[in-house]
């Protein structure tokens, strides 16, 4: 449990470090030179590594029942998940509705999966990825004011990035057991 908190905590801080603590951003900055963004880079891969491995070394404890239907329900919001991660980047039209799609996406996921799962370390992983996204938002908005939405785009670009994560939701269906220890149960 204590590699998977120490990954989380990780993640977090690190992520908080321009909207929170701007002055340290600075500074770092001008220590590193052009190694801040490989010296990020590596902070944010090894706390995905203790995630993953914090996930894999932590016994489940039960906390609550999940959904009778859960896994139908988490396959449609995964989906979701993976489309608004891929609006993030680039034009679309989910940018004219959500500022942050890419940390709406992140919601979204570990909502999915705390309707799935109610063992101990799925609320501390997913439940602590809401919390951090939730507060980055907060964070990003409160630093960067009113929201100015795009214009519209051709909706091909959004039918194109739903496609992708229809693609990439069954990669990860596949992968799945690989990367967390628990094969999805079904699409």
């Amino acid at each position: 449990m204590d590699m998977l908190l120490a990954g989380l905590f990780l993640w977090a801080g690190v992520h908080y470090i321009p909207g929170l603590m701007p002055n340290v951003k600075e500074k770092l900055v001008a220590t590193l030179g052009g190694a801040y963004r490989p010296v990020f880079a590596l902070a944010i891969i090894s706390s995905i590594l203790l995630i993953v491995f914090g996930w894999k070394s932590t016994s489940p404890e039960f906390i609550y029942e999940p959904l009778s239907d859960a896994s139908q329900v988490t396959g449609v919001l995964m989906i979701i998940c993976f489309y608004l991660l891929g609006a993030a980047n680039g034009p679309s039209n989910a940018k004219r509705f959500i500022r942050h799609p890419m940390l709406s996406g992140v919601i979204v996921w570990g909502g999915a999966h705390l309707l799935a799962n109610g063992d101990s370390r799925s609320v501390i992983l997913f439940g602590g990825m809401i919390i951090w996204a939730t507060t980055e938002i907060l964070v990003i908005n409160k630093r960067e004011g009113a929201y100015e939405k795009p214009e519209p785009v051709p909706m091909n670009k959004d039918i194109i990035k739903l496609l992708v994560a229809i693609v990439i939701y069954g990669v990860v269906v596949f992968a799945h057991p690989y990367i967390a220890g628990v094969p999805v149960m079904s699409l």
